[in-house]
């Protein structure tokens, strides 16, 4: 809860402000997506009118101890049922997140032309990886220390 409150409370300058600046940072090669399961999803609010449900697979959930990128699987549900899956990472440290790729309704991932990092406060496109974040994927500006402990926060958030 305090983690979450204090988080609220960054911008996009405040928690890029926290960053340790590391010009020799370098991203490692983004392993495949990971298998998931849409029936063991932890869920998270986004917002109060999100018309989609947001939620990860605990099962998918990494942390590079290499780079020090949060990646997962985020499900986003709407009442109808249809669903859009993507592989996504979040550099706690910069504030940013980038989709590396996105399930087809055939079953396959296909990779993001191009992604690139951007950022956690840009608008509507970030929001759900933004509350993310806030819920328990990022602490501050670095990542948990386990998965263990990002799934007990987001449990914490519901």
């Amino acid at each position: 809860m305090i983690l979450g409150a204090l988080l609220i409370g960054l911008t996009g300058t405040a928690w890029a402000q926290r960053a340790v600046d590391n010009p020799d940072w370098k991203e490692i090669e983004v392993p495949p997506p990971p298998a998931f399961d849409v029936g063991k999803l932890i869920t998270f609010d986004v917002s109060p009118n999100a018309s989609l449900v947001y939620g990860v697979d605990p099962a998918a959930l990494r942390i590079s101890s290499s780079d020090g990128v949060v990646r997962y699987v985020m499900v986003a549900t709407s009442a109808s049922g249809a669903t859009n899956v993507m592989y996504e990472g979040i550099r706690c440290a910069t504030a940013e997140f980038k989709t590396y790729a996105r399930y087809t309704p055939d079953g396959q991932w296909r990779a993001v032309a191009n992604a690139e990092w951007r950022s956690l406060f840009s608008g509507a496109a970030s929001r759900h990886a933004l509350q993310f974040a806030k819920a328990g994927a990022c602490e501050n500006a670095a990542p948990p220390s386990s998965v263990p402990e990002i799934i007990s926060r987001l449990q914490g958030q519901n």
